[in-house]
Parts: structure tokens; sequence; C-alpha cells
């Protein structure tokens, strides 16, 4: 006796979904075997990366990145405690999600009534950075929150922060603590002083469009993060 159609696209329905599912945990895992090479070997690039030198190469096929890696302890503690006071205050205390960070930005951008505020840390800027895009979908969000559980779970902080302030955007083909303090001041991360570093921290949102055009308001908080700065926790 024949199968009833309706019975038949029902099968496959569920075999789809099961083969969707053990590709999709293949991938994840995947994804955490990178996550566990990088908690030791640092990253030769990340998706970020070569998505702006594609972007840099149509205009010039000749054009590379800015980025030089350093380690941890070569970057000035002024730059540390200001990306933590600009970006995530919270960092050493929270498990990869700053939940009042995320309540606040909600609350922020419905008395603004667009988007103004986020609440992402820097373990999830780091996620994305490594591995994803600046396209903003609920799936890439998603995949994103998966990507900074691994990072959280078999990374030390101090590790994450090391990755982060290596790779992360500092302008038009700059990347990491290094190459930006050659590129903006003409000296090492190392040697970056209370001023400096806070100027480069509040960058770190828009930073090719603040590459272009650093103006007042950005200078006033640049000002509040220095002032802030003293009280930052780092690893």
């Amino acid at each position: 006796m024949p199968i009833p159609a309706p019975r038949r696209i029902l099968g496959w329905v569920a075999r789809g979904l099961g083969v969707a599912l053990l590709l999709a945990l293949f991938w994840q895992a995947v994804l955490l075997t990178q996550v566990v090479w990088w908690s030791r070997f640092d990253p030769g690039s990340t998706s970020f990366m070569r998505i702006r030198l594609a972007e840099l190469r149509e205009a010039d096929p000749r054009a590379e990145l800015r980025q030089q890696w350093v380690p941890y302890e070569r970057i000035s503690i002024h730059l540390k405690r200001a990306v933590v006071a600009a970006e995530d205050d919270r960092f050493l205390d929270h498990d990869g999600f700053d939940w009042e960070g995320i309540e606040r930005a909600l609350e922020r951008n419905a008395e603004e009534g667009r988007v103004t505020a986020g609440g992402s840390t820097i373990s999830q800027q780091l996620a994305k950075n490594l591995f994803l895009s600046s396209s903003r979908s609920w799936l890439r969000k998603g995949q994103e929150a998966a990507i900074t559980l691994m990072i959280e779970a078999t990374w030390d902080k101090r590790r994450i922060f090391e990755v982060y302030l290596n790779v992360a955007e500092w302008g038009n083909g700059v990347f990491g603590a290094e190459a930006a303090a050659r590129h903006y001041y003409g000296r090492p991360a190392a040697s970056l002083g209370p001023a400096e570093a806070a100027r480069l921290a509040v960058m770190l949102p828009n930073p090719r469009r603040y590459e272009k055009t650093f103006g007042p308001r950005l200078a006033a908080h640049a000002a509040r993060v220095q002032r802030r700065m003293a009280n930052s926790q780092v690893p």
C-alpha cells in the first residue's frame, strides 16, 4: 500500500531537518576546534581583516593591511585601561555577556527611538571579528553568541584581551594596537600615554569614520574615558 503524500512530505522534511542539524553541529565543532587552537597560537588573520583587504583591493590590487602582532606585555597599560573603560567596564566580571549593559543599551535606544548604543562585550566583539562580518541578522547574532561561549570556556581573560587588542580595527586597513599607535602617533603601542590611549579607545565603535573626523563630541568622550581609566580593572 503506497504511503500517503502528506506522510511522505513529512518524512522528507524530517530527514532534511536532521541533515541540517548534523551540518550545523559539525560546523560548530569546526569553529570550536579553531577557537581552541587560537587559545595557544596567534591568529594570522581574521574574518574582518579578510573582508577589509578584499574591499581595499577593489580600489588597489596591491593594497595591504597594516598589522603587527605584539605580546600583551608590550601594549601600554593606559590603552588596556582605556579600552575597558570605553568598551566593556565589567570585562573581568562577566562570562561573555554583560546583561546589565544590554539592558541599559535597550533602554537608551528606546528613549532615542533608534539604535544609538550597543551592549556587546569585548568577548562578543572578538568573536565577531575572528569569524563573522558586520552584517546585522539574528542568525549572525546567534552564531556570535555561540562563539563567545566557546571563547569564554577555553580562554582566560588575559588571552581574550591580548587577541582583541591585536586584531581590532583602528582605521582603514589598520588593525591592532601596534599598527594603530604607529599610524596615529608614530611610536609603538608600549609607549602610549593616557590621552593618546583614550583617543584610540573611543575610535573603536567606528574607526574608519573617526579616522577622518575626530570632532568635539568624540574628544569630550575621550576626556571622560581618560578620567575613568584609573578605575579600570584589566587582566
